[in-house]
């Protein structure tokens, strides 16, 4: 894999920051900020929208993005709600589970004109469904989507904090879904049970819902692009897997990093497909990497047909 240098791209990414407790750590989490840190890995101007709250544990979250060189100006910070928080708890096949407490910060993002024209003038504006679980945070989403041009839906059910009347909503609004098998035989099954394979579900999706491209992760098995009139599978890498938190997310920010750069759809998804594998070769979601690393690490790992 060769990389290209072009014009700086922005990014926005919104929704929960927050920390991920595990059995022997404490680590900074939420999908959009796990997106934000790969993004700003590859070269993209990333940001993020969300909120924290004015403790100790909302302090060190913007520490850390600062570290990140991602800009923490809008990042609010409230003085009623505490920093989310998650307990991760691992189980079969390196699998993770999460007790994703609620009354947090990142449930009240308030809306801000600034945030309008941030998202406005943006190259990819990123969002997923935990987000909307209280409907302060769900309405100034909903506000950014009006404005945004390229609108990328990764999904990240999280139960019970879905509906499906909130992610029909959000599929209406999409032009990139991202989402997992399962996720993607779960939602299928709110309309037929007749579909004859993956990509007919697929195809049903994106004419119900006049989405342009949809990408299906499926772990061991690779993933695989639709755009409505051809489909790319890029297979997965073999490796040993530490955990998979936030492999999925590092994908997406791989994928867009590249597409948005006028790679072809064939390295973006090998890029993507590589850094999945990568961070789930490591623990935790926001390992310390380069590029060079990765591609590195994608020539030495074979790769797995599905």
């Amino acid at each position: 894999m060769d990389a290209k240098k072009s014009n700086l791209k922005t990014i926005v990414c919104y929704g929960e920051v927050l920390w991920d407790i595990f059995p022997d750590a404490t680590k900074p989490g939420g999908a959009p900020m796990n997106v934000a840190y790969h993004l700003k890995k590859f070269g993209i101007d990333s940001q993020m929208i969300s909120s924290v709250g004015s403790d100790s544990l909302g302090e060190a979250l913007l520490n850390q993005l600062q570290d990140w060189n991602i800009p923490t100006e809008n990042c609010q910070v409230n003085e009623n709600f505490r920093t989310g928080f998650v307990e991760a708890i691992a189980g079969e096949d390196h699998e993770m589970t999460y007790v994703i407490h609620e009354d947090v910060a990142w449930d009240q993002i308030q809306p801000s004109t600034a945030y309008d024209t941030l998202v406005e003038q943006a190259d990819a504006f990123i969002f997923g469904t935990l987000v909307c679980r209280n409907e302060r945070s769900r309405n100034t989403l909903y506000k950014l989507l009006d404005k945004a041009t390229y609108k990328v839906f990764d999904i990240n059910l999280r139960p019970p904090f879905y509906s499906q009347e909130i992610i029909e909503h959000l599929l209406g609004q999409c032009n990139l879904l991202k989402l997992n098998h399962s996720e993607l035989e779960l939602i299928i099954s709110w309309y037929t049970s007749n579909h004859r394979d993956e990509a007919s579900a697929v195809q049903f999706l994106q004419e119900k819902f006049d989405i342009g491209e949809v990408i299906v992760t499926k772990g061991s098995r690779g993933a695989t692009y639709y755009d409505g009139n051809q489909s790319h599978t890029s297979p997965a890498c073999k490796v040993e897997v530490k955990d998979t938190v936030g492999a999925g997310d590092s994908f997406l920010a791989a994928f867009l990093s590249k597409k948005i750069q006028n790679e072809s759809i064939e390295t973006s998804m090998s890029y993507a497909t590589a850094l999945g594998a990568f961070v789930a070769s490591n623990e935790g979601a926001c390992p310390a990497y380069t590029i060079d690393q990765v591609e590195r690490f994608a020539n030495l790992n074979t790769r797995v047909s599905a």
